[in-house]
């Protein structure tokens, strides 16, 4: 007679595509008989899924595995995954003894059968499937309780060549999902309760151009109509990418948020070049005018990097310029991290990290004073939302201007997760605004 099955515990850090991985593995280790623990303490496998993109990254994630070895039983296996793993897999396993298996991206097919040894267990009954090669790329979501967003990666990778930037290090050059692929993960995920749908990648504008797939524009095509989808958000566009055909997409399909997730980086000429980014202050200036004339209700997003080898207090103040000009309504600003394998770690002319730190704060604080305006400026306006959760008694809510864990929310007078309702927005305060319901959506 086999042995109850094992349990399992999974902790995600890092992005959203990581979300995905994450969700990805759950669904193959149900698939295989594994259970899901409902606490690191009573697992009987811990996992981390691991970001390796900058060093405060890394440095959560190595904290993260001390915290749950320190919490987890003793008979309890740690293992440690995801993308810290792919790129330092030998020198994790010998600095953290406290791990019993490390197993980086590349190694994903492996997974099920090394828990297996881990755990001294023999299931019933082994389906083909359970031993063969696993693309997590291309594998589907067991639709599992879960809030009312979800991600789907369409491609893995990317073939940019950022001086900054080692993903294309340890993910590799872009490869595309098939459409029919995502289309039934977005299917699936819609069936089980999950209205909003982000659809995630690298390099997402960029979607198709690896295969004979259509490209990022009849993709969104082809999903808009899966029935139950509510909302369909695009995130990561680089700006190259982002053709007038995407553009008008996006304000013209009703399923599409009318947000543009935009990766600026810099409005510096001289650090873009430096960094192998396309345009120029000017030009991205040009973008979000050709977004705002097609979609004047668009809200938009980017992130910068604050302290990139060579920056001056000219380029810091040409930046400062740009965000006055463009008015995006949300921003996220990271100083530079000098990447081990990249150009851009062994440039001349290093930023000290205070001096780095004193030009983010500089900066972010000219945005949360444009973030702040833009939201009050919504005061009076209706918009559709989908309540995310009742935090204190108090439904949390987001329209297409707020994409999920990064941006600001919108509180609500009532309402249940789940639940899309007409709103009116009564009052804001930072990031966040006030609004009652007047009805279902």
């Amino acid at each position: 007679m086999t042995s109850p099955a094992p349990s399992i515990w999974l902790t995600t850090l890092g992005c959203a595509k990581n979300q995905v991985d994450s969700d990805k593995i759950t669904g193959m280790l149900t698939a295989a008989g594994y259970t899901e623990a409902s606490s690191p303490e009573s697992a009987d496998v811990v996992m981390v899924n691991t970001c390796g993109f900058i060093e405060p990254a890394r440095r959560e994630s190595v904290d993260t595995i001390l915290e749950l070895s320190g919490a987890k039983r003793d008979d309890a296996s740690l293992v440690v995954v995801g993308c810290m793993a792919q790129r330092y897999e030998t020198e994790l396993a010998e600095a953290l003894p406290e791990a019993d298996a490390v197993l980086g991206l590349d190694r994903y097919s492996e997974l099920v059968d090394r828990l297996d040894a881990l755990r001294r267990w023999t299931p019933l009954t082994i389906g083909s499937a359970r031993r063969s090669h696993m693309d997590i790329l291309y594998e589907t979501r067991r639709p599992t309780p879960m809030t009312p967003y979800a991600y789907v990666k369409v491609a893995e990778g990317c073939d940019k060549l950022c001086t900054f930037c080692a993903i294309p290090q340890f993910r590799g050059k872009q490869r595309s999902r098939g459409p029919e692929n995502i289309r039934d993960e977005i299917a699936e995920l819609a069936a089980a309760g999950v209205g909003e749908i982000g659809l995630v990648a690298q390099d997402l504008a960029a979607y198709g151009r690896d295969t004979d797939a259509p490209d990022i524009v009849e993709l969104v095509r082809r999903v808009s109509d899966v029935e139950g989808l509510r909302r369909l958000r695009l995130y990561y566009l680089y700006p190259r990418e982002i053709r007038p055909a995407l553009i008008e997409e996006m304000a013209g399909n009703p399923i599409v948020a009318n947000y543009f997730d935009l990766s600026l980086q810099h409005a510096s000429s001289r650090l873009l070049r430096a960094m192998k980014r396309p345009g120029s202050g000017e030009q991205h200036r040009e973008l979000v005018e050709r977004i705002r004339s097609s979609a004047p209700d668009a809200a938009m997003r980017s992130s910068f990097i604050v302290g990139f080898p060579g920056e001056t207090d000219d380029d810091v103040d040409e930046l400062a310029s740009f965000l006055d000009d463009a008015r995006l309504d949300w921003a996220g600003f990271f100083p530079f991290s000098p990447e081990e394998g990249t150009e851009a770690a062994i440039m001349e002319n290093q930023i000290p990290d205070s001096e780095k730190q004193a030009r983010l704060r500089h900066l972010q604080g000219i945005q949360d004073d444009i973030t702040t305006t833009c939201s009050v400026g919504q005061i009076g306006r209706t918009f559709t939302v989908v309540v995310d959760q009742v935090e204190d008694g108090r439904p949390v809510a987001r329209s297409y201007r707020e994409a999920p864990e990064i941006d600001g929310v919108i509180i609500l007078d009532r309402g249940e997760p789940g639940e899309w309702l007409t709103v009116e927005i009564t009052g804001g305060y930072g990031t966040d605004l006030d609004a009652i319901v007047t009805g279902s959506a």
